[in-house]
Parts: structure tokens; sequence; C-alpha cells
């Protein structure tokens, strides 16, 4: 069974900096499409940035040159850099995984079957 941990979240002011970090138990991640998404109160679950196992990490339009994904198998860990953070990007944050996630639906969250407990961030104004 895989688990998936979210930690990092926090509250920090316009124009700062978190790093969300998210470890993986029961399966090394280096088998597994590893992605981040986020979840804002009334807003549905939207990719934020990830993908498919030895490939380039693909970002959404409202991140990108801001967020960086990376990975690190010898931790089992998938971290998300998130700078210059504005209060838009306010919301919970989950790590989501899965073995069988095809390039088409890397965006999908129905395509992710594991999914840690989110982790919750704020940007103040």
């Amino acid at each position: 069974q895989v688990q998936l941990v979210e930690s990092g979240g926090g509250l920090v002011e316009t124009g700062g900096s978190l790093k969300l970090s998210c470890v993986a138990s029961g399966r090394t991640i280096n088998t597994l499409s590893m992605s981040w998404f986020r979840q804002a109160p009334g807003k549905d679950r939207e990719f934020i940035a990830g993908g498919k196992v030895r490939t380039n990490p693909l970002y959404a339009n409202s991140v990108k040159g801001r967020f960086t994904f990376t990975r690190d198998n010898a931790k089992n860990t998938v971290y998300l850099q998130m700078n210059s953070l504005k209060p838009d990007d306010s919301a919970v944050y989950y790590c989501a995984g899965s073995s069988t996630l095809i390039q088409s639906s890397i965006g999908t969250h129905s395509a992710y079957a594991y999914w840690g407990q989110g982790t919750q961030v704020t940007v103040s104004s």
C-alpha cells in the first residue's frame, strides 16, 4: 500500500517562499508518476506540477516560473519549491501518485490512485 505524507505548509507573506515535501512509503517513487495538486475553498482540485518518471515535469500556467517540482529518489521524496507566492496560491496542497498514469492524464486528479492528506498553504496580502 502506497502512503504519501506531505509537510512544509504554513503561513507566509506575499512574495515569500515555501518548500513542500511529500514522502512516499510502500513503493519507490521512481516507479510512480508523481504530481502536486491544490484545492482552494469552493474550487475544484487543480493540477500544479509533476508528471511521469524520467520526464521533465509539467507546470500549470499559473505557477510556471515560480514553482519547481523535484524528485529525490534516495529519500523517496518529491518536493515543490514555491517562490514569489501570491494570495491566490492559498489552498490545501496535495501530493498524488500513480503507477498507471498516461501522459494525457497528468493534469487529471481522477487519474491518480494515491493521495496524501494535504498541507495548508496560506499567503497573506
